[in-house]
């Protein structure tokens, strides 16, 4: 798996917020996300209708998620294709690098697999580079978001995005480091160039491949096919050069029948970068058939769960729904702030604020669900309208539970539900922690230290209580005067 730094989230969003590079490039991208999603939605009137049947055709699916997967395996199998099930991270790994071994052995002694990847979150999730690197064989990732951060030895600090946090001067750096052929005066000014110098060492690679893996928007078990959307069409060469084809997916990415796939089509691209649809949208379908003119020999589907299916019929289900679209974390304004690495997994934003700790565990994630305003901006833009607020409140509450959250707060949470608990000492202490506030703070209306709210002044300064009294006082006030 890949290491988790999700327990440190505060030291790494303290880190992320004096990171003068990445606040640079996080302003840059953060408006277009919202403004060209804004925009594709307000060209479908029926686009909340839209959501609602999404939703509802997901939360079917996984009530019956064995029938539809047993139902995909079925057709991979008529295909000609092979599908593995992959209990855990590990599992997955052996699967790939068992085919990459075999692949490596037939091309002679001492050889190893070459291997292009297309983007894909499931294969972050398992680490594959790393296991793959470690058994000798070449991989290269031909998304160029996914290339430039595996120049940088990095990890996605977005899900649609992955090279979000790097500004255009730092990618023209990282390929000076690496394309040796680029003369010294030869300038990359712009991204347009930048895309220009990066697909040209990219192409050469497709025709040198064995193996090709990607991941899966979704899987249609109707047909057996595996469905990817990218910007680039380097899904569809990655898939169509290489001698075999292994496509990676986490089991929840079933759809029933190929209208379905076209009805979370419809809400994917506009929800994750403001297109009616992506550039490519790619069906694939077993291997290649004796009158087809190219494609692989070997077509694997590898399912993982990984966690997934302790998630089914918990609090946690309904982010299973997620299509990955990016939505989220664009419009989260604590992610706007800090960026992707902060949250210390492979998942960022409020999604991975509710996926990480449901998948690596609340001792591990259990910081992530607390970095939220609960402004609710993530769930009223989600296109399957997952309730990712309450969901990260129920991890807090799991958090409490467990004994997890720092002992300061379990204390003021302690003290406070002893009064809360007994109305009339709770009203009493109200209006003497009133009266006492005032007196603390004197006539300055503020104040930059208070005991028991250290967490909340370190940063900022406390507001005086409004005259008036409380909330109580001014609610038995109004009715008198009502009855008056």
């Amino acid at each position: 798996m890949v290491v988790s730094t999700a327990h440190r989230f505060k030291e790494n969003a303290h880190e992320a917020l004096g990171n003068a590079q990445l606040r640079a490039a996080l302003d840059q991208a953060k408006s277009g996300f919202v403004t060209k999603r804004a925009a594709a939605r307000a060209l479908v009137p029926e686009f909340d209708a839209m959501r609602d049947a999404a939703r509802d055709l997901k939360d079917h699916v996984l009530a019956h998620l064995p029938d539809y997967l047993e139902a995909y395996e079925a057709q991979v199998l008529a295909s000609g294709g092979h599908v593995h099930w992959a209990q855990t991270a590990q599992e997955a790994r052996e699967i790939v690098l068992d085919i990459a071994g075999r692949v490596a052995e037939a091309k002679g002694e001492d050889e190893k697999a070459v291997i292009n990847k297309g983007k894909s979150m499931i294969s972050e999730e398992i680490d594959l580079n790393t296991a793959l690197e470690a058994f000798g064989h070449s991989v290269l990732e031909t998304d160029l978001g996914e290339y430039i951060i595996q120049l940088r030895g990095e990890h996605p600090s977005h899900i649609v995005a992955p090279a979000v946090h790097v500004t255009p001067v730092e990618v023209e750096a990282d390929f000076r480091k690496v394309h040796t052929h680029l003369p010294p005066d030869r300038v990359l000014p712009d991204g347009v160039s930048l895309v220009r110098e990066a697909r040209e060492v990219l192409r050469r690679s497709y025709f040198d491949a064995d193996i090709g893996i990607t991941g899966a928007n979704m899987l249609i078990a109707e047909t057996g096919q595996s469905v990817i959307v990218t910007n680039e069409g380097n899904g569809d060469l990655t898939q169509s050069l290489g001698r075999v084809h292994i496509v990676i997916a986490s089991l929840e990415k079933i759809v029933p029948t190929l209208e379905d796939a076209g009805s979370i089509l419809r809400l994917l691209a506009r929800s994750a970068t403001g297109q009616a649809l992506s550039v490519y949208t790619t069906f694939s379908q077993g291997p290649r058939r004796a009158e087809d003119p190219d494609g692989p020999e070997e077509y694997h589907v590898i399912l993982l769960d990984n966690g997934r299916s302790d998630m089914i019929g918990s609090e946690y289900e309904e982010m299973l729904r997620c299509i990955r679209c990016g939505a989220c974390m664009n419009h989260c304004p604590v992610y706007q702030s800090i960026g992707g690495h902060a949250y210390g997994w492979v998942y960022p934003g409020p999604m991975g604020a509710v996926l990480t700790p449901s998948l690596i565990g609340v001792e591990e994630g259990g910081q992530l669900p607390n970095a939220s305003t609960f402004c609710g901006r993530c769930e009223a833009v989600c296109p399957m309208r997952i309730p990712l607020p309450k969901m990260m409140r129920h991890w807090r509450e799991r958090e409490f539970e467990q004994h997890l959250s720092p002992r300061g707060t379990r204390t003021g949470l302690g003290v406070w539900g002893f009064f809360a608990r007994r109305p009339s000492l709770y009203h009493f202490g109200t209006r003497l922690g009133i009266w006492a506030m005032r007196q603390w703070f004197g006539g300055k209306g503020r104040t930059a230290r208070l005991p028991l709210a250290g967490g909340w002044t370190e940063h900022r300064d406390f507001p005086a209580p409004q005259k008036g009294g409380t909330f109580q006082q001014q609610w038995a006030r109004a009715q008198r005067e009502k009855r008056s």
